[in-house]
């Protein structure tokens, strides 16, 4: 099985070892990064066990709660509920030194958790990211009395991608005449690596001449140097003007040799451009 260095989501496929993984470290990013539905899903976990820490220790205080059961747990949550939100019906009210501190403490550990989810929902709102399509597999065909190797990409948003710029590397796993094995890496000049408006569909192609990294490598080759073709896709969002990127990979398995895209543009009766992405991934 080929090692794949670029997971088909843009990921790296990397173990770090030898240093601290500890994600308090760097808590912030690994927040952003979190997904959204663990992202709820932490905050209410925080949101519960805060209140049931404070449930617990305003049990602890023994009737010092006033409206409320000494023994009743759900009297003291939900007090602790009305205390971080600030809501303060009237109903139930601290009557005892004790109770007041934990109020204030409660209180002020509101702010900061209202505070701080408010402003990681907004900086994961606001942080721009692309929806980049890109072809399940590459193709190697005749282009123009040519041998070229393609792969497709999309722009799956409305907007526009401004000035956006592609670039392939070859990987490959080479050894040294010390016989030492390195992963090294080839950049593969590209017919047209630079657009000024990505709107829809882009063919990159990179013609496998005397000079490219790929001449005369057979399939055999690509497998036994564990060979991976990588694509960084860099542009700016034309709504949010942010720049943003896109990452995918291909090993020999997705290249399909002598095989064609098939079309997906057309131009209707009423001259508009119709783009068919049901087709987008079929070969030929």
């Amino acid at each position: 099985m080929t090692y794949r260095f670029v997971g088909e989501r843009g990921e790296f496929n990397v173990v770090r070892k030898g240093i601290s993984r500890a994600f308090w470290n760097d808590i912030y990013h690994w927040l952003i990064k979190l997904s959204w539905r663990y992202f709820w899903l932490l905050l209410v976990a925080i949101y519960g066990g805060v209140n049931v820490l404070f449930a617990i220790l305003f049990m602890l205080g023994g009737d010092c709660i006033h409206g409320a059961d000494p023994n009743s747990f759900s009297d003291h949550f939900f007090f602790s509920i009305q205390t971080i939100a600030t809501i303060g019906y009237g109903a139930l009210y601290p009557k005892t030194l004790y109770a007041d501190l934990l109020v204030s403490i409660e209180a002020f550990l509101g702010v900061v958790i209202t505070a701080l989810s408010t402003g990681l929902v907004f900086a994961k709102f606001s942080r721009p990211t692309a929806r980049v399509l890109f072809s399940d597999r590459a193709v190697i065909t005749e282009f123009n009395d040519e041998r070229t190797l393609m792969f497709r990409m999309a722009n799956l948003r409305g907007n526009q991608i401004v000035d956006a710029t592609v670039d392939v590397s070859f990987v490959r796993f080479e050894t040294t005449s010390e016989g030492e094995r390195f992963r090294r890496f080839y950049t593969l000049p590209l017919k047209r690596r630079r657009t000024s408006m990505f709107a829809l569909s882009w063919t990159v192609m990179h013609v496998i001449d005397e000079e490219s990294p790929l001449y005369g490598l057979s399939p055999e080759d690509w497998e036994e140097d564990q060979a991976e073709m990588i694509i960084s896709m860099n542009g700016v969002d034309g709504t949010f003007g942010q720049m943003i990127h896109a990452r995918y990979s291909y090993t020999i398995d997705e290249v399909a040799i002598d095989a064609r895209f098939v079309d997906i543009l057309t131009v209707r009766e009423d001259n508009m451009l119709e783009v068919d992405f049901s087709h987008f991934h079929h070969v030929e």
